[in-house]
């Protein structure tokens, strides 16, 4: 079935402009999220935009158009079942997310929906939890519509990054250049990770990785990968086929 799916992805650009519409809107839509792995899914589909299978900005529109239809049908859902959501079981399982959904909106109702779009649990949990509370659609739309229209870029930046760096031509020995780019995407992303965590030491409770992660320790665990990567980055830029590689990303955002 995955090979199948593939072979359709891959041969026909309106296929792969349908699957980010649907990865999207089933990321997207209440408590199914928690179960797809829309992340990974969202990057593959950026490989195909990377490798300039799939026009960039026409993959952007359908990854919003998924995104609203998905959350609009969420914030409906909550409001129009509002009290039987309330009573199921798997609601009742999850009280503490849902519990801390509830209080940041009551608390930044704009932040939370605009910052939950970007936190894979709470993703299809925000806009169903905005419906439950009665939260105005004035103050719904607004965060919903920019979260909407940042997260597909964001989410497809991987795989696009990873599909631009395939088509170096093969005779520019490209091989070390590949490497040097997913190390400064790991160091970056482990940079950010940690800081974040830091960030979050301060408020939040204990969780499995406290440990192992105190706030004593990322306290400079988290600038030293933040250097760490600053140093990858800088050398990746000084990299000979810097040029040949941002030429090929230049190509791939504007669509051609």
């Amino acid at each position: 079935m995955e090979a199948l799916l593939e072979h359709f992805i891959t041969q026909s650009a309106t296929y792969s402009l349908a699957a980010i519409a649907l990865v999207a809107f089933f990321e997207s839509l209440a408590l199914v999220g928690l179960i797809l792995p829309g992340t990974v899914m969202m990057a593959a589909l950026g490989a195909l935009i990377g490798s300039g299978e799939v026009n960039f900005w026409q993959a952007w529109l359908a990854g919003i158009v998924g995104c609203l239809l998905g959350d609009w049908i969420s914030y409906w859902l909550g409001w129009r079942f509002k009290t039987p959501l309330h009573r199921w079981p798997f609601m009742k399982k999850n009280k503490a997310l849902l519990d801390k959904t509830e209080h940041a909106l009551h608390q930044h109702s704009l932040f939370t929906i605009l910052v939950g779009r970007f936190v894979g649990p709470t993703r299809p949990l925000v806009p169903m939890v905005a419906g439950m509370l009665d939260l105005p659609v004035s103050k719904f739309l607004p965060p919903n519509i920019i979260g909407c229209l940042l997260w597909p870029p964001f989410y497809f930046l991987p795989g696009i990054l990873a599909g631009a760096a395939i088509d170096i031509p093969a005779e520019m020995q490209s091989g070390h250049f590949k490497w040097l780019l997913l190390l400064a995407a790991l160091l970056l992303w482990l940079a950010f990770w940690l800081c974040w965590r830091l960030w979050r030491s301060g408020k939040a409770g204990i969780d499995r990785l406290t440990p192992y992660l105190p706030r004593q320790r990322l306290l400079w665990l988290g600038p030293g990968m933040m250097g760490a990567a600053a140093i990858a980055v800088f050398t990746l830029m000084e990299h000979p086929l810097m040029p040949v590689y941002l030429n090929i990303l230049g190509k791939v955002i504007r669509g051609y």
